[in-house]
């Protein structure tokens, strides 16, 4: 719109109106910020000779605030006049001056032309009292412009808005501040507190690289760590608050909600108030009498029943006088403590996990072990097998070729690789050098393979399980090792399901700390702090990433506080303890951002083949792999609509090349936000569409449906602790040894005791419940908060056809859950695969669906 609008000229005649409303969200109890608020527009082609920005109308108060109430959230909308001169031009940006007292949540504001023509700003963004920004805020108008494209008179707004976010790299951020830095993650560690407390800075190290988190400026401890004086994530706070001091002696007692973020990237107050009353309501499981004594003697679980007692209504009788709230108030905000009041319930019990609802002993049977490894929360890791033993190991393999054959379906082992019929579920060779570190009182590490054969019916049989652990220590780096081959019933039977233990204990905590914290959380955060430090809100690709962006930040800091932290409760509950993050950035040596583009990373595990005619380049190898069939539906969505979308900015790859925010954004990307990897040759060059298509269409799976995969399906699988326990207690008992005859004399009790003790049970399970929920407010891949998010009727109008597509999609993957010849799509356990299903807005609770935005929980 380059002509100027015919303003309605005001009573004067000398200069002309524009007029319009501004919505305002803001906390209860808290007044709105009415006359201290003004607002002034800048014209897009006139511009002022003083200062090189547009002109600026006259300042504007807030006037005639109207509220209402939405889901709890109190909005107000304002109007607004603005005089402006003759000749003024269009509006293209806006500034608001917040003399309030309080801080607001800017919703949105919407110019009115005459001729019932609209200028939008979607602006959803906090507002501070300028006493403490000494600035003023500027917010763009919803037009996407390239940079070479920016009208004049926000040029130079362009410019100094991306700075100012930039900041200079120094001093501890203030809760107000809007900047973005990078920093290694030096932060997990609390050597103060003893030897025990310290860890290695992960980050800027050859030794130990890492992709760099947000910085936020606090004073490091003195050995260099930064400590943790303030704790965001209510879940353990709770713990410790509710007289659960045995969950850890060196947590904070006094809780603060003030580690920096940048406000923008926080989570809402009302999803932060839904997220403190579910993990209230996990948490409270420790209250009861049985789970608090157990906290003392280790204790195991004397049976299968007593496990699924955790899932019995009325529980919560045994903690009503505990008076469970007033405990919670010393810890959460005043402003959200009605809210989370109102959440809570006192029926403490676990819900039934899928796994064990319509079969409570499916998960014994070695179908469900192998169809887990294609449909389960971690479908990323297991391979077709190229050739025998794995290329790349450590040390021999044990397994006999001629102990596996009969079990080929008249194959010969050799043929069976060459039909791509032999798969390997992996945790061997990366977990031997940790084995004996990792040794302790009531941890017993393996290292495990597990070779698979594909059967006619795409199930998985399992083949041979390879187990590795920790030798005599009169050979401090040997290693035993012991083949167990499967068993129907009897001894063998028994002792193939403690093997199978071992591999589902390496196989959660490589879920957890590589496919679900590396591979998602920390890979996308220098991509985020990158796009606001580089791209301007004007250009489309920061419109385009930033839904998928969304509270991954906040909810990144809430790990560092209390999951990943020396102490945090994945130490305390996997059996890698605190060589957790330390084995995680060994890991992150093999990551390249190239195969996390689903196409590549299937082709890389041979679970697809390399096909140039396909659209995205890839053929699976069999229909029955539910995560790669429907992975391949979504990832095909994306990829179109990145396509789409990038068409209608970019022309031809010279407009690609000569973008300059689209350059810095990647060369920061490669060199500082991962720059431990800065010299890697597979790094693209960003200087075609197809770079940049493929890019934005990479990060957009990792953010919804790669990390939606791995994530939301965790309570239902090890929501039941024998299916996916976090630690094994016990290694498996060598004939002719006590522990063979303690195992020989109680079958059951030997593994029971084997798992984790009720406490770290327990654990593990209140925090898969936290985990697997969806908050109220989650926005949907497909979906946008508002339908005014972008300028662009070409650009909506692909959108729109997105989001059919995926509904689309919906439709095939129930018709595929539906097929009986698809045995994997539920298994034995009768769990339908519903992890790629894009939609949950129609379900409540855990529901193993949906595909979130962003990495947002």
């Amino acid at each position: 719109m380059q002509e100027c609008f015919n303003l309605r000229r005001d009573r004067h005649g000398s200069r002309h109106v524009i007029s319009g409303k501004v919505v305002i969200e803001h906390g209860p109890g808290l007044s709105g910020p009415g006359k201290s608020a003004a607002v002034q527009i800048h014209s897009t082609t006139q511009t002022d000779p003083n200062t090189g920005k547009g002109k600026l109308s006259e300042k504007a108060c807030l006037k005639k605030g109207k509220s209402r109430k939405k889901d709890g959230t109190k909005i107000t909308t304002y109007k607004i006049k603005l005089h402006v001169e003759p000749g003024f031009g269009n509006p293209g940006a806006f500034v608001i001056e917040n003399n309030h007292k309080h801080r607001f949540f800017l919703q949105s504001a919407t110019l009115v032309i005459p001729g019932n023509r609209f200028i939008h700003f979607d602006c959803r963004s906090w507002v501070y009292p300028i006493e403490v920004t000494n600035a003023s805020r500027v917010f763009f108008s919803n037009t996407c412009y390239l940079p070479n494209q920016t009208p004049a008179g926000l040029l130079e707004l362009r410019k100094e808005e991306l700075e100012s976010l930039r900041g200079d790299g120094t001093g501890e951020r203030k809760e107000w501040e809007r900047i973005y830095d990078y920093d290694v993650y030096d932060d997990l560690g609390n050597p103060e507190k003893g030897p025990d407390y310290d860890r290695p800075v992960l980050g800027g190290s050859d030794a130990y690289p890492y992709p760099r988190r947000g910085r936020t400026g606090r004073p490091a401890s003195k050995s260099g760590n930064k400590c943790i004086h303030t704790c965001v994530c209510v879940c353990s706070s709770l713990l410790l608050h509710l007289d659960l001091n045995f969950v850890s002696n060196h947590w904070p007692e006094t809780i603060s909600f003030d580690v920096y973020v940048p406000a923008d990237e926080r989570c809402s107050p009302k999803k932060l108030s839904e997220f403190i009353a579910n993990a209230i309501q996990a948490t409270a499981h420790f209250l009861l009498p049985e789970v608090k004594s157990s906290s003392h003697d280790s204790s195991s679980f004397e049976s299968f029943d007593e496990i699924r007692e955790l899932y019995s209504e009325n529980r919560g009788e045994a903690i009503r006088e505990e008076s469970v709230m007033e405990k919670v108030k010393k810890v959460v905000p005043a402003e959200l403590f009605k809210e989370v009041t109102h959440k809570f319930e006192y029926d403490i019990k676990f819900p039934l996990p899928q796994i064990i609802k319509a079969n409570q002993f499916a998960w014994k049977l070695d179908e469900e072990f192998g169809r887990q490894m294609l449909a389960g929360t971690n479908p990323t890791r297991i391979r077709c097998l190229r050739e025998f033993p794995p290329r790349g190991t450590l040390t021999e393999s044990y397994i006999q070729i001629s102990d596996i054959e009969e079990n080929l379906d008249g194959l010969s082992f050799e043929h069976a690789m060459i039909q791509w019929r032999i798969y390997v579920l992996d945790h061997h060779d990366y977990l031997l050098p940790f084995l004996r570190k990792m040794y302790s009182a009531g941890v017993c590490p393996g290292a495990t393979r597990t070779l698979l054969f594909l059967r006619n019916d795409c199930t998985l049989k399992p083949l041979a399980i390879e187990l590795s652990y920790p030798g005599s220590f009169d050979n401090i780096n040997g290693t035993k090792t012991m083949v167990i081959l499967p068993e129907e019933e009897g001894t063998l039977q028994a002792l193939w399901q403690l093997a199978r233990a071992h591999v589902a204990v390496n196989d959660y905590a490589y879920h957890q700390l590589i496919s679900h914290w590396l591979h998602t959380h920390a890979v996308v955060e220098p991509f985020i702090i990158a796009t606001r430090r580089q791209l301007s809100v004007m250009h489309p690709v920061h419109r385009l990433l930033d839904p998928h962006f969304k509270d991954t930040m906040h909810i990144n800091a809430l790990a560092r506080t209390v999951l990943i932290n020396a102490g945090g409760i994945l130490e305390k509950t996997l059996f890698t303890g605190k060589f957790s993050m330390e084995l995680s950035s060994e890991l992150y040596k093999e990551w390249r951002f190239d195969e996390q583009a689903l196409p590549s990373d299937l082709i890389r595990r041979r679970m697809a083949l390399n096909e140039s005619e396909s659209p995205i380049g890839a053929h699976i190898l069999f229909q029955d792999y539910p995560y790669g069939l429907d992975g391949i539906d979504v990832w095909l969505a994306i990829q179109t609509w990145v396509g789409d979308f990038c068409n209608i900015f970019y022309e031809d790859d010279a407009s690609v090349k000569s973008d300059t925010e689209i350059q810095a954004w990647w060369s920061e990307i490669r060199n500082v936000g991962h720059g431990d990897k800065r010299n890697e040759t597979w790094w693209c060059q960003m200087t075609t569409k197809e770079n940049l298509k493929h890019t934005l269409t990479t990060l957009i799976w990792i953010t919804s449906a790669l990390h939606a995969s791995v994530n939301f399906g965790q309570y239902t699988y090890a929501g039941y602790p024998p299916n996916r326990p976090t630690r094994c207690r016990k290694f498996i008992p060598e004939e002719g040894t006590m522990e063979f005859a303690e195992f020989l004399k109680d079958p059951d009790k030997y593994f029971l005791n084997m798992l984790p003790d009720k406490f770290q049970a327990t654990l593990g399970m209140a925090l898969m419940e936290v985990l697997s929920k969806h908050t109220s407010e989650e926005v949907y891949l497909g979906q946008r908060p508002t339908s005014e998010w972008i300028d662009n009727k070409e650009v909506t109008q692909r959108f729109k056809k997105f989001s059919e597509c995926l509904r689309e999609i919906e439709k095939q993957m129930l018709e595929r859950n539906g097929d009986p010849e698809l045995r994997n799509r539920r298994g034995p356990a009768k769990v339908p695969y519903k992890l790629l299903y894009p939609d949950a807005t129609k379900v409540e609770g855990i529901t193993a669906q949906g595909i979130p935005n962003s990495v947002s929980i």
